[in-house]
């Protein structure tokens, strides 16, 4: 169950150290304990705290098998004095994601009361020891139960978690397939299963077109007065709306019957053929009215990448391509004619449009499936992408400039300001580290800079991260990932 449906994360706290009256005369186990309670509370998160203060392996072993027992998802080691290495060794040798933390020195004179830093510093060394730390990495942390960056710190780690938990045992239903020729956004289930967690079921396009026919003509006419509500019709025909509708309630219905947090549609080119629409209005209206991801096309790790910008974010992101950039003027036209939720709007002015190009250059004309038109509001927003059977993370952030002409009919922005992995980058060396990295050529866009719970996800799930990469006047293979 994912979070967003019911999980909790739960952190386990153990707390360490020698024999020493110290912790509890500068109540340093009551305040962490207080402090980390109404923290994780505001975060949607629990603290469990395991019984004693272990001094070597074996007492080790039973706060792990409390926290176990009581579904801890992480373990926090506060080093509230100084602690044995048996401790840490331990802890690091179970399959628990894990962090430590040491509080600072009470006093800075005279006889040292806590020395907990230097078992800080001793259990981060005995993690390079006992772990691969790029597949299964240790956070540290440092800082009273009070300070401000102790929680800004956690903040993110709590996030990052709750993003890799929402995952486990998600459900994605691919609906069609995989769009044919997109051979680059092939994805080994098995790989994905592993990983993550994730599992994907598969559902004949039939299925959906039969249960779009079966759709009672009531219930569809009104989802389509909610869909008329939503935003301004513009040109598009009662046919193409009674399908939209139509097809938003069916595929609706598949992901309530079969349990799934998310969808991957092929949509095209049977949907053309029969019932002669494109479904990019009806994505659009599931993202916007009720949370959930449709990822165009049959991308199972664009579907993925949603339910983590769901986590992060609490909204659906946005599907996109990097579509035209501008290297003259430096900005960068994301956009996608499918799906797209609506609240990101400049001004709230969304509309529904005709695909524009569907029909293009017939006699009737671009008539057949409506989309979402609209233009991003101006501010700060990340990009990022699940690729590579989830093997590998892309992330990178960007500012929302208005220009006119604003780009492509559809869902739509120009970015500018990019940082990749935290580098500052021009577009020349963004489309550089797209090209070298090959990355796929979807990427979810969220309002806001999410990078560091983003980068810590990653971290916790054991992503590579595809990093910057310059543009250069030469061929360097040494930029391919």
């Amino acid at each position: 169950m994912s979070i967003q449906s019911g999980g909790t994360l739960k952190i386990g706290l153990i707390k360490a150290s020698l024999p020493s009256y110290f912790p509890e005369r500068y109540d340093v186990w009551e305040r962490a304990e207080s402090e980390l309670a109404t923290l994780f509370k505001g975060l949607g998160a629990s603290l469990f705290v395991a019984p004693g203060i272990p001094l070597d392996g074996r007492e080790t072993q039973a706060a792990l098998d409390a926290c176990a027992e009581n579904d801890a998802d992480f373990i926090l080691v506060l080093h509230g004095g100084f602690t044995m290495g048996d401790v840490a060794r331990t802890v690091l040798a179970s399959q628990f994601r894990a962090g430590f933390w040491s509080v600072p020195e009470p006093i800075r004179t005279g006889d040292v009361q806590l020395n907990n830093f230097v078992s800080l510093n001793m259990s981060m060394s005995i993690a390079r020891l006992v772990r691969d730390l790029r597949r299964r990495p240790v956070k540290w942390f440092h800082g009273a139960p009070e300070s401000r960056a102790l929680k800004a710190s956690l903040k993110v780690t709590i996030r990052a978690l709750k993003a890799a938990k929402s995952l486990k045992g998600a459900r994605i239903g691919v609906v069609g397939g995989l769009a044919m020729t997109f051979y680059n956004m092939e994805v080994s289930t098995n790989m994905l299963r592993k990983r993550l967690g994730v599992e994907v079921a598969h559902h004949d396009m039939h299925e959906l077109q039969n249960r779009m026919a079966a759709v009672d003509d009531g219930r569809a006419a009104r989802e389509s007065n909610l869909i008329r509500k939503a935003a301004e019709v513009v040109g598009i025909g009662e046919q193409q709306m009674d399908l939209t509708s139509r097809c938003a309630l069916a595929m609706r219905d598949i992901a309530d019957e079969f349990g799934y947090t998310a969808l991957a549609v092929s949509d095209w080119p049977a949907l053309q053929a029969d019932p002669g629409m494109h479904p990019g209005a009806a994505f659009s209206w599931l993202e916007e009215r009720g949370n959930l991801p449709v990822a165009s096309e049959g991308d199972v790790l664009g579907a993925v990448s949603q339910l983590v910008a769901l986590s992060l974010t609490d909204r659906v992101g946005y599907l996109l391509d990097m579509t035209e950039p501008d290297l003259e003027d430096g900005s960068l036209l994301a956009w996608h004619g499918g799906g797209g939720p609506l609240y990101l709007a400049d001004e709230g002015r969304a509309r529904w449009i005709n695909h524009p190009m569907i029909g293009r250059g017939t006699e009737a004309g671009p008539i057949f499936g409506a989309i979402c038109d609209l233009v991003f509001r101006p501010g700060p927003v990340t990009l990022f992408r699940v690729a590579r059977d989830a093997r590998a993370l892309f992330r990178m952030t960007a500012n929302v400039e208005s220009r006119d002409p604003s780009g492509f009919a559809g869902c739509r922005g120009w970015l500018r300001d990019f940082s990749i992995g935290g580098k500052a980058s021009s577009l020349e060396d963004l489309v550089a580290t797209v090209m070298a990295h090959g990355m796929e050529h979807h990427f979810v866009l969220v309002p806001g800079d999410v990078s560091s719970p983003l980068a810590e996800f990653g971290s916790w799930t054991g992503m590579e991260p595809l990093g910057f990469r310059p543009m250069r006047p030469h061929l360097e293979a040494t930029d391919f990932s």
